[in-house]
């Protein structure tokens, strides 16, 4: 019975080539336990909001997919000509059912199963990977359109070509884990593998941190080649001393920042136009006020890739770069993957 936390994994810089392994592609979407008891279908997501209500057309698909009586781990994702829309996927986290139904319509969502954690009445948890696996391919029908049984190899090399050959299409990296290993809800014991890369950002604001006292992420920003300077993410992860000292060191900063600052009409901006403070659809309530920094600061942080012309992830400060202009900080620095082909996985 639901909720059942997903088994999580540890991330690793290059793809292990440990004997025993089986490799995954990282799937860029939203992770989702699917229990089936009948015509009763249930998606519960990482943090164990419930998901059914956001994608009925995923209900409906996976009744026919899946055996009477199971739960079973993957994710939802949706796919495009050119690869996987995580932002599209967002935006069906939408309050009004009207409006669900109507993305569902324009958008409908895909599924992709890896681990088959109960069957009928047998819990699957405590058995091999290996054998959950064999399971999973007996028992879904990935032959409807948008459910997939996700690609598996026991070859590091492919698993390397993987990482490579299909960033531009979305996709978060690979996933390695043991061909032995139980499921173990809630711990790492699993490895992924993610792409690092660098690039310089103007700092143009900071959030606070929950306990009110220290700096919790920084605002960054890059220009596009009309000037304009777009939000693209945040750089986050500090050190509880690190954000101590970030407040005394932004400081100067914050004295009349808002005069000339280029987020100060946010509310009324484009809707293209990437500002920060915008409502979360998945973190209900969470706290997105910023304050803002005149943008005289560069800093070098590690992003893992860009979807949308943002950073898809939390990002992390390497340094601050003093020697670098605001005005240095554009678009043109970051690696731009062409889009893979995705037909060998999607048909």
């Amino acid at each position: 019975m639901p909720p059942v936390k997903p088994m999580l994994a540890k991330a690793v810089h290059a793809v292990p080539r440990t004997p025993g392994l089986s490799y995954e592609p990282k799937w860029d979407g939203f992770r989702c336990i699917v229990f089936r008891d009948g015509d009763e279908i249930e998606l519960g997501s990482r943090n164990d909001r419930p998901l059914t209500r956001y994608f009925p057309e995923l209900a409906e698909l996976l009744r026919e997919a899946l055996p009477h009586r199971c739960v079973v781990d993957g994710e939802i994702v949706i796919v495009t000509g050119t690869g996987l829309d995580f932002e599209a996927l967002q935006l069906r986290l939408h309050p009004a059912a009207s409006r669900v139904r109507k993305l569902a319509e324009e958008t409908p969502a895909s599924f992709v199963a890896f681990d088959l954690l109960a069957l009928d009445d047998r819990s699957l948890m405590d058995e091999p990977f290996a054998r959950r696996r064999r399971l999973l391919e007996d028992v879904l029908d990935d032959k409807l359109a948008r459910v997939h049984l996700t690609p598996l190899t026991t070859d590091p090399d492919v698993a390397t070509d993987w990482f490579t050959r299909f960033e531009g299409a979305g996709f978060d990296g690979v996933m390695a884990k043991p061909t032995d290993l139980p499921y173990e809800p809630d711990k790492r014991v699993m490895w992924k593998v993610k792409h690092e890369r660098t690039a310089d950002c103007v700092v143009a604001g900071f959030r606070w941190h929950k306990d009110g006292e220290s700096v919790g992420s920084l605002l960054l920003g890059l220009f596009d080649d009309e000037g304009t300077l777009h939000h693209v993410g945040v750089a986050s992860s500090f050190t509880a001393a690190r954000r101590r000292e970030l407040v005394d060191e932004l400081a100067p900063l914050r004295e009349n920042a808002l005069a000339g600052h280029p987020w100060r009409e946010w509310a009324q901006a484009h809707a293209e136009q990437r500002i920060p403070g915008a409502y979360s659809r998945w973190a209900v309530g969470k706290d997105l006020s910023w304050e803002p920094l005149r943008p005289e600061w560069v800093a070098e942080v590690r992003y893992e890739h860009v979807q949308g012309r943002r950073f898809r992830h939390g990002s992390r400060l390497v340094r601050f770069r003093p020697d670098r202009t605001p005005e240095s900080c554009t678009y043109a620095q970051l690696d731009q993957v062409a889009p893979a082909e995705l037909a060998t996985l999607f048909g």
